[in-house]
């Protein structure tokens, strides 16, 4: 019954819509300080739902067909932000055990060893010990920090402070959070190149995500588009093939990148890329500005019904 409502709302043909789903990490048990980021066992029911509804496409092939209005009903696809390790050692496994095809956008700065600037304040949060935080010297505030709900909402808070620093000073308060807090500089969060290249030798798509994550609305034209061209040349470099998709960092329309950004993205050569805008995609959509959503729920029925009327107001 679910199928053919799928079906309805987003038939095949020129009146098709494109879901995209969106995920970053795919954890090894539940994690009270990433309550939004599924499980191996949460995320193997949620593509187990995928597989028995939706027709699950690699995004570059997806985009072609949305482009001839040739997609069939119900068309899914299934993309990762900034590349952290567990995409592959996690995600893959249950991809290719259900049979799915998935896109992986990866911040080449943060390979073999790296740590995102957001990771740095949440491992800083989880590591230090129940009390009161300050990091007013840091521009930032004072933070009771106790059980797990505390720290998930002093560290959303100190994110959210940061998110729209220039990135490089963004980065230094986020190291020295990480530096007060003892967590080691070297990690292993985020992908290696061998990871890397185990999951393109495996048949996954692999795109372009900046190389330093940073907001491009903030920067100077000339470093936005260097910061695009230069992540999409590292990793053709490792790769040895050309790289077509693109994520806008945090990705929201009109705040984190414009169309100017979506020039550039053309310009530098992608073919396509994606926004954190929630909606699905229709025939006619600006290819380099293309929606995504993710739709939150922890029971079977709140995610179909939320996918439902994502796919009916898009």
């Amino acid at each position: 019954m679910l199928a053919d409502v799928y079906r309805l709302v987003s038939p095949a043909g020129a009146r098709a819509r494109l879901s995209i789903l969106i995920f970053h990490r795919v954890l090894p048990q539940p994690d009270p300080l990433l309550p939004w980021d599924p499980d191996t066992a949460r995320f193997d029911a949620i593509l187990r739902f995928i597989g028995e509804h939706f027709v699950v496409l690699p995004l570059r092939d997806a985009v072609e067909r949305l482009q001839r209005g040739d997609l069939p009903a119900a068309a899914a696809c299934i993309t990762f932000d900034d590349g952290y390790a567990d995409n592959v050692t996690l995600a893959l496994p249950s991809l290719q055990r259900h049979g799915l095809h998935a896109t992986f956008f990866i911040a080449t700065a943060f390979l073999d060893g790296g740590r995102m600037w957001n990771d740095d304040v949440i491992e800083a949060v989880r590591t230090i010990p129940p009390g009161r935080l300050d990091l007013r010297d840091l521009g930032l505030a004072e933070y009771e920090i106790g059980d797990s709900a505390s720290r998930v909402e002093g560290y959303t808070t100190m994110l959210n402070g940061l998110k729209y620093l220039d990135h490089r000073r963004r980065a230094e308060i986020a190291a020295e959070i990480a530096r007060r807090s003892g967590v080691p500089i070297a990690s292993s969060l985020m992908m290696t190149t061998r990871q890397l290249r185990e999951l393109h030798a495996a048949g996954f798509e692999i795109g372009g995500h900046t190389c330093t994550h940073p907001i491009l609305e903030n920067l100077a034209d000339r470093d936005a588009e260097r910061e695009m061209a230069d992540g999409k040349d590292r990793l053709e470099s490792l790769l040895g093939s050309r790289v077509e998709c693109f994520a806008y960092p945090n990705g929201l329309p009109g705040k984190d990148y414009s169309a100017r950004h979506a020039e550039m993205a053309k310009r530098v050569g992608f073919s396509t890329a994606v926004s954190t805008f929630m909606a699905a995609a229709r025939r006619g959509a600006d290819v380099y500005q293309l929606p995504r959503f993710l739709p939150w729920g922890r029971s079977r029925m709140r995610f179909a019904a939320r996918w439902a009327m994502q796919l009916a107001r898009s």
